[in-house]
This record gives structure tokens, C-alpha cells and sequence, in this order.
């Protein structure tokens, strides 16, 4: 027997789809409205600190290590690109035979007798960028080395200014670092405290940290002031 639409079984089964259909769309918007999960708000919260200028004015083989962990950051026209420090060398000053400052100031060392706290980038080869952060008190020259980096944001950014898909070799060397995220000599003397190219806190962890002779000098290398996180993908290749 064909049941009639006005009939009670009808109504009764229409009532309970329409009952159905607006308790989806009420859970929907609750949902929509909860706050982010909370870890992941206090892991942005962690990273979002800026180094001080007086975490800069120390010894530069203590800020090597220290820096270790912190967050890099650089803003361009494209976008941010930050990545964890992951390798530092160590350059102390008019005593250190590997150090630009060894023989004094020239128009190209001289940033580092200055204000610790900024960057310190020169060119090598005629092709790569290194940088270096400016350590120290001022009149001390100092500087620390940034050797390897590993990817936090803004790696598709990276992957392209790279031209690479692979994630282990976007910043696993000086050279590799500044394209990465595009800092150039132009860079030099940024201050690290309020330009366009910081560092950051970064989140509190506990790691192992090998200390080894620098990489790529003749003086001085035999000094044990390069230092890397240990078990690192991002190391440098040498």
C-alpha cells in the first residue's frame, strides 16, 4: 500500500532528517570556533623572541655554542625564511691567526671593533656569501661564523632560490645558508636587533654539542672553535 505524505510515519521520518541536518551544522560551527591546540601555540610563543644585543657582547667561543639552537631569520620582498642553527665557528679577534681582524682594521674588518649585535657578510670566490655575526664589547673585535643551518619556514622559498628538492642540502653549508635565504653583502651591518635579518630564542632543548678545528683555513685551524649539534642531518659536508 502507497503511503500518503501527510500521513504521521512521513512526517515523523521528515522531522527527525531535519533534526538530524541541524545538529551536523551546530557541532560544525563549534568546531570551527575552538582555539588552536595549545602546543603548538606555545611552540610559536617559545620561537618568537629575539636575541638581545647584550647576548652578543660576550666571548665569542661561549656565543658559538650558544647560538646553537637559535632560530636565523631573514625577511624579503618574497617572504620570511628561518632555520636553526645548527653550525658555528668561533673568530677572537687580533689574536686569532684566522680571524679578519688578525692584521688589524681594514675598511672591511673594521665593523667588527664595532656595535656587537650585527652582521658582519663578505664575499669569497666571486660567488658566495658568508655570514658572520659581530661578538664582543665594542673595540673587542670578535665575531661568530654561521657554517649550517636546518630548515624551519619558508622552505618552499628556499627550495627555489636553491633550485633543489631536497631538504638536507638547502643549508647545509655557509654558502648554501645565505642563498637559501637570500642574505648578500648588502646585508652587511644589518642590526640583528631590529633589521630585516634576525635571530631568535628558539625553543629550550638539550643536545650534545662536538667541537672540532675549523674548516677551510690554514692558520689556526688545529684551535678546537667550530662546534655543531651532534647527530644533525644539516651539518655541514667537509
Amino acid at each position: 500500500m502507497d503511503l500518503d505524505i501527510d500521513t504521521p510515519a512521513i512526517n515523523l521520518i521528515c522531522c527527525e532528517h531535519v533534526a538530524r541536518e541541524l545538529k551536523e551544522m551546530i557541532v560544525g560551527l563549534q568546531l570551527s570556533k575552538l582555539p588552536e591546540p595549545l602546543i603548538e601555540k606555545e611552540s610559536q610563543k617559545m620561537m618568537s623572541g629575539k636575541v638581545p644585543r647584550s647576548f652578543y657582547a660576550g666571548d665569542s667561543r661561549k656565543l658559538a655554542q650558544n647560538l646553537l639552537g637559535k632560530i636565523l631569520c631573514c625577511k624579503t620582498s618574497e617572504g620570511i625564511a628561518k632555520g636553526r642553527i645548527i653550525e658555528t665557528e668561533a673568530y677572537c679577534g687580533d689574536k686569532d691567526p684566522a680571524a679578519h681582524t688578525y692584521r688589524g682594521k681594514t675598511p672591511r674588518s673594521k665593523i667588527m671593533w664595532g656595535e656587537p649585535g650585527v652582521a658582519y657578510v663578505y664575499f669569497v670566490y666571486g660567488m658566495h656569501h658568508m655570514l658572520n655575526v659581530v661578538t664582543e664589547k665594542e673595540g673587542s673585535p670578535g665575531s661568530v661564523f654561521i657554517r649550517a643551518l636546518e630548515p624551519m619556514q619558508g622552505i618552499a622559498l628556499m627550495k627555489q632560490r636553491r633550485k633543489t628538492q631536497d631538504a638536507e642540502n638547502l643549508t647545509n653549508s655557509p654558502a648554501k645558508l645565505t642563498q637559501a635565504l637570500r642574505i648578500t653583502v648588502q646585508d652587511n651591518g644589518v642590526d640583528l636587533e631590529s633589521g630585516h635579518l634576525w635571530i631568535e630564542e628558539g625553543q629550550k632543548e638539550k643536545f650534545d654539542i662536538v667541537c672540532t678545528g675549523r674548516v677551510g683555513i690554514k692558520a689556526g685551524k688545529k684551535l678546537q672553535l667550530r662546534f655543531y649539534i651532534k647527530q644533525s642531518d644539516h651539518v655541514s659536508k667537509i
